[in-house]
């Protein structure tokens, strides 16, 4: 009796220890995790870009980069405003050094330059189509245009309604990088017309010339951030951010050359 009293105590120790064995490698230990750090973006100020010493500087963002959101991103706006135009910006000063062009208007050099020269006409155009573009947008627009300007769109198109239709479809059938325009023609009428890549209407090899004043640019930079390969809904959304008072002022400017 007293052996069986005695193995049952040695199994039963056997088997303690056997669990305790097995918890040791099975038990689970909660171990805190290092904190992540939240960063957050920062976002720069227009009035901090400066392009290098030239002939041209950068016109001035009449607003932060995050007015315009949601229609354009800050990022979008950030990146084009302080890369792609100042880029444009310094390459124009550095191409136009020292020729004939350097101490003209921008309109000027425009007019002026050779079309083939491509290093001048594609900083030239990406100077003045991005100064344009910039300015024909500001927070809490969109609306329709008034006065004078309406009047023409009317006389012109039928209704605004009906350029609207017009000039968004001229964007979306645009194949490309490039701009869509309303302008002044040579004769004082109102014309919606593209141009590839950084080309404008006051170049000598514009088919349709005359003055711009409404410019969309649609190169992929403008919008991809934002809307990736939906361009007709950037088309549709810039209309949500036009400055009409500025294209309106555009448009008396233009009748008076």
């Amino acid at each position: 009796m007293k052996k069986l009293s005695l193995l049952l105590s040695n199994l039963l120790l056997l088997t303690l220890l056997i669990s305790c064995n097995n918890k040791k490698y099975t038990e689970v230990v909660d171990v805190p995790l290092p904190e992540v750090e939240q960063k957050t973006a920062i976002i720069g100020v227009p009035d901090d870009v400066k392009a290098n010493e030239g002939s041209f500087q950068l016109e001035k963002l009449p607003y932060s980069y995050d007015a315009l959101a949601p229609n354009i991103s800050t990022s979008t706006m950030e990146n084009h405003y302080s890369k792609h135009y100042l880029t444009y910006t310094n390459n124009l000063n550095k191409a136009i050094a020292g020729t004939a062009l350097e101490n003209l208007t921008i309109e000027e050099v425009l007019a002026k330059l050779d079309p083939s020269v491509d290093e001048i006409k594609n900083n030239a155009g990406g100077y003045y189509n991005h100064s344009l573009y910039f300015k024909c947008m500001t927070p809490k627009a969109g609306g329709q245009p008034q006065d004078t300007l309406a009047a023409a769109i009317t006389k012109k198109f039928g209704s605004f309604e009906n350029f609207t239709t017009a000039f968004k479809d001229e964007a979306t059938k645009q194949f490309g990088s490039g701009w869509v325009w309303l302008i002044v023609d040579r004769s004082g009428s109102l014309q919606i017309t593209n141009t590839q890549n950084q080309d404008n209407p006051l170049m000598r090899n514009a088919l349709v010339p005359g003055k711009p004043i409404l410019a969309l640019d649609l190169w992929e930079h403008a919008y991809y951030l934002d809307y990736q390969y939906k361009r007709k809904n950037y088309v549709d959304a810039f209309f949500n951010v036009i400055n009409w008072k500025k294209v309106g002022e555009n448009y008396e400017e233009a009748l008076k050359k």
